[in-house]
């Protein structure tokens, strides 16, 4: 196993760990105001200081992971739910006009970004995590859908293919039985890119107010709420600002680490 991808699985599996933790326990209550010990350094009692309302950044941190995690994990079920059917049937239908509109259709999306996409869901429900993972799920749904169809095409000038439609399968059950498995490796990896660019994006909504609200702890949002005080108190923004980086540059290394393993192409030339 090669270091960047045991990395990739320890920072991964930190992250969730701490998310899945969170949800029974945490060293302090992240609702929970201490005006006495606001913008406190680390020490033996904060192990990471305490922010601008004397809560514990550790806390929070591990709060926010489960938010992060959250909606970025079902975000991305959005995304592989519709963008691969959808993949699937522009694959089984090349050329045809249900390919064109599929096609057509993530174009539209692509030309609008998960930030302005939020901003017109925000504008008529209102912000939330909820409008925060709608946001992030449908900008996912073209990139799925991509991602399927590209894979999906390489397979039907298969051979073995060929012999299931002459053995009278149909196109659906094709792309079911034959077609899905064997691109089930790009989309696990792909899967696990947007995951990592899921936690961004929430990160990205909630810094500019669109994704989780108060009381909801948001690495996003502890670092908004930070920036006017990075010269007096550094550590406020410093600690959700790693654990972003840490969480996004794991998943991204685990990301890579399943391409080499799950391609074959990639296991024959290592």
């Amino acid at each position: 196993m090669k270091v960047s991808f045991a990395l990739g699985i320890a920072l991964s599996l930190a992250a969730l760990a701490a998310g899945f933790v969170s949800l029974f326990w945490t060293p302090y209550d992240v609702t929970a105001l201490a005006i006495a010990d606001k913008l406190q350094p680390s020490s033996p009692a904060h192990w990471l200081g305490t922010d601008h309302f004397g809560r514990d950044i550790a806390s929070m941190l591990m709060a926010g992971a489960q938010t992060s995690l959250a909606v970025a994990l079902v975000a991305v079920g959005i995304g592989m739910g519709l963008g691969v059917p959808l993949g699937l049937l522009a694959a089984a239908n090349r050329g045809s006009l249900i390919d064109e509109i599929v096609m057509r259709g993530n174009d539209l999306i692509f030309a609008f970004p998960s930030l302005v996409i939020a901003i017109l869901i925000t504008a008529v429900f209102g912000p939330s995590a909820v409008n925060a993972i709608l946001a992030i799920g449908i900008f996912n749904i073209p990139v799925f859908a991509r991602v399927t169809r590209g894979g999906a095409l390489s397979l039907w000038t298969l051979d073995y293919i060929r012999a299931a439609e002459v053995a009278g399968k149909g196109r659906v059950r094709i792309s079911a039985e034959h077609v899905l498995p064997n691109i089930l490796n790009l989309l696990i990896v792909q899967g696990t890119i947007q995951f990592s660019l899921g936690i961004l994006a929430e990160a990205g909504l909630s810094y500019v107010g669109l994704g989780a609200q108060p009381p909801t702890p948001s690495w996003g949002r502890m670092l908004a709420e930070a920036q006017t005080m990075v010269t007096l108190a550094p550590h406020v923004a410093l600690f959700p600002g790693l654990a972003i980086v840490l969480t996004v540059l794991g998943l991204n290394l685990l990301g890579d680490g399943l391409r080499d393993h799950l391609d074959p192409r990639l296991r024959r030339e290592a």
